[in-house]
């Protein structure tokens, strides 16, 4: 019988993210018995916020040192979080709080840790995760003898938990925070300056038929960034990108210039999670497709009705001009 400890940290409003609650929602179903395990600044509003998730115990670690991501801090109040509750698995959403941290945290433990894990599921008294190698191209199943065991859940992976609000009585867990630095505030860019959103529901593809020459003749990169931003800015989509559209900085050719390769998407790029994706003048082959696999709802507008989008890709393509369709995709939204 696994000792299972679901470890999760607030946001900077007091509150639990949405990987925090898919987390939750992975170890529901796996129904095995679990903790909750919390850290941050003030804990009680999240604890509150999951009191009838079906946790036995509830630990937390609270206080102004947890309040700011920061490694010396996060890893000793994990740790002993982990600790408390004597957990033999620990379920924990993979945010770059944790993913910085808990690697390290398994080490003091003494126990293993796998990252970027898209399933778990219990079997004949066993327990599986499931992760992506080679580009997510190739799917392993692995299973561990060796305990405690942390697993780094990825966004997307679970049903988010939903349930009522209610009074959570969370044990105090007394940790002496040791650190030479000091958060003395949190410098980030305006949220209109973000296009790379991972929560979003949204994620809009620019592909690089933005930046060719249009039916005059030249290429209208000022009006395909006004109508890029004017959607995002609308529907706070986050903003994807092909290889190809990136890779035109480097060939001295006119780029959207909030596009880094931070943006691009693909075998050689990132893997999305979105639940929707709207791909736009890019052809949809297969090394930048490879790396939609996890986006549920897929369209693209093409202006070839041969594109790679249009053979099996995608579930919907728009035979038209980008530019004519997010103009008035943009005129709708106002």
């Amino acid at each position: 019988m696994e000792n299972m400890l679901v470890l999760l940290h607030t946001e900077s409003d007091g509150s639990l993210g949405r990987m925090a609650l898919e987390t939750l929602g992975a170890a529901r179903a796996l129904g095995l018995p679990f903790a909750a395990g919390l850290a941050g600044g003030d804990v009680q509003a999240a604890a509150d916020s999951i009191a009838a998730c079906g946790a036995t115990h509830f630990f937390a670690v609270s206080g102004a040192a947890y309040a700011q991501p920061r490694y010396a801090t996060d890893a000793a109040a994990a740790e002993a979080l982990t600790r408390a509750a004597g957990a033999t698995l620990v379920l924990a959403p993979a945010t770059s709080r944790w993913n910085r941290v808990m690697p390290g945290v398994a080490h003091r433990l003494g126990g293993r840790a796998d990252t970027h894990v898209t399933g778990i599921a219990a079997a004949d008294r066993t327990l599986r995760i499931t992760r992506w190698y080679y580009r997510q191209r190739m799917e392993a199943v692995i299973e561990r003898a060796h305990r405690p065991w942390v697993v780094l859940l990825e966004s997307g992976s679970a049903e988010a938990y939903s349930g009522a609000a209610g009074t959570a009585s969370a044990e105090a867990i007394s940790v002496e925070a040791r650190t030479r630095t000091e958060v003395t505030g949190v410098q980030a860019p305006r949220s209109d300056q973000q296009t790379i959103r991972p929560d979003a529901e949204l994620l809009l593809e620019a592909g690089a038929g933005w930046t060719k020459n249009q039916p005059d003749g030249k290429p209208h990169i000022g009006d395909a960034e006004k109508l890029i931003l004017g959607f995002l800015d609308a529907t706070q989509a986050s903003l994807g990108s092909s290889k190809s559209l990136v890779d035109l900085s480097g060939e001295g050719q006119a780029v959207l210039g909030f596009l880094t390769h931070l943006n691009q998407i693909g075998q050689t790029g990132s893997t999305p999670r979105h639940r929707k994706g709207l791909a736009t003048c890019c052809h949809g082959e297969e090394p930048h497709v490879v790396g939609w696999r996890f986006v549920t709802e897929r369209r693209a507008v093409n202006l070839d009705a041969n594109c790679g989008w249009a053979r099996g890709k995608a579930d919907v393509v728009y035979v038209a001009d980008a530019f004519e369709v997010m103009a008035q995709v943009n005129a709708l939204l106002k």
